[in-house]
C-alpha cells in the first residue's frame, strides 16, 4: 500500500460507511483491483479506517449521542448479537471477506431487498427519536446487523431494513443505525488490532502514517456524506441504492468471471 491508494481507500469508506452500499465491499473490490488485497495490513486497514468514519457520528450527533445510560444499555443491547456471533463466526468471516463473488452475489440480493423496502416497511416521518426506541426493538435491530458479516450486505442498510421492520420510520431507523455503528467498529478495531499483533505482525512507521490518514480522510468525507445520506433518504428512499447494487454486482460479476478474476487471496 501508498499513501494515494491509502488516501482512495479511505474515501471510499467515508462515503459508503452510511449508505445501503457495503463500504467494506466496496474496499474489498478496490483493494483487489491495486492488487493489495492479499496483505494482512490491506485488511487491518480496511477496517481500523472504519472507526474514523464512525467518529464523525459522535460530532454531527454530539448532543443526541451523549445522553441517559437507558440509551447506552439500548446501543448495547443491540450490539451483543454482534459480538457473540463474530467470536463464534470469526474464522468463518474472514474467508468470507476473501472472497470478491460473495461481495458481488451480497450486492445483488441487497440490492433487490432495497427495491422493496420502502413498499414493506412504510412507516411515516412522526419527529420519533432514535432514543425512544424500546430494548425489544434495539435486540431485533442487532439481530439484523449481523447479517452484515457476510460482505457485501451493508451493515448501515442491515440496521436500518432492522428498525424499518420494527415499525420506525427511514431518519429514525438511520440515526439508530449510526449510533450503533460507534460501539459496532469501536470492538471490531480493537478485536482486529489484537488479533493483528497475536499473529505476529508489527506496525511499520509507514504503516502507522496510513492508518493516520485513512482514518482522517474517512472521519471528513464522512462528515459531508451523513447529512447528504439523511437528506436524499427522507425524500427519496431506497431504491436508486437498489438499482446501484444491482448494477454493481453485475458489473462485478462480469469482470471476475469473464475479464479478470477479482483476486482477494
Amino acid at each position: 500500500m501508498n499513501t494515494l491508494q491509502a488516501i482512495i481507500l479511505a474515501i471510499i469508506e467515508g462515503i459508503t460507511e452510511f449508505l445501503p452500499v457495503s463500504s467494506t465491499g466496496h474496499m474489498i473490490i478496490a483493494s483487489s483491483f491495486f492488487g493489495i488485497a492479499h496483505d494482512n495490513f490491506t485488511k487491518l486497514f480496511t477496517i481500523v479506517i472504519q472507526l474514523g468514519a464512525i467518529l464523525s457520528v459522535v460530532v454531527l450527533y454530539f448532543r443526541r449521542f451523549f445522553q441517559t445510560l437507558d440509551f447506552y444499555f439500548k446501543l448495547l443491547v443491540a450490539f451483543i448479537p454482534a459480538v457473540v456471533l463474530g467470536l463464534l463466526l470469526s474464522d468463518i468471516i474472514d474467508g468470507l471477506l476473501e472472497n470478491p463473488v460473495t461481495v458481488a452475489v451480497s450486492l445483488l440480493i441487497g440490492g433487490l431487498i432495497l427495491l422493496k423496502v420502502d413498499e414493506w416497511f412504510n412507516q411515516p416521518e412522526t419527529g420519533e427519536i432514535a432514543q425512544e426506541i424500546t430494548y425489544l426493538q434495539a435486540f431485533k435491530i442487532g439481530l439484523f446487523q449481523c447479517i452484515a458479516m457476510i460482505p457485501g450486505v451493508s451493515r448501515s442498510g442491515a440496521s436500518i431494513v432492522g428498525g424499518m421492520s420494527q415499525k420506525l420510520s427511514r431518519t429514525t431507523a438511520a440515526e439508530f443505525s449510526f449510533f450503533l455503528a460507534v460501539p459496532t467498529m469501536l470492538g471490531a478495531t480493537v478485536k482486529k488490532c489484537y488479533d493483528y499483533y497475536k499473529d505476529g505482525f508489527e506496525l511499520s512507521h509507514d504503516q502507522i502514517n496510513f492508518l493516520i490518514i485513512g482514518n482522517v480522510v474517512a472521519f471528513i468525507v464522512a462528515l459531508l456524506a451523513i447529512k447528504t445520506f439523511i437528506g436524499f433518504l427522507t425524500k427519496n428512499g431506497f431504491k436508486v441504492f437498489g438499482y446501484y447494487r444491482i448494477i454493481a454486482g453485475i458489473i462485478l460479476l462480469l469482470i471476475h468471471f469473464f475479464i479478470h478474476p477479482l483476486t482477494i487471496i
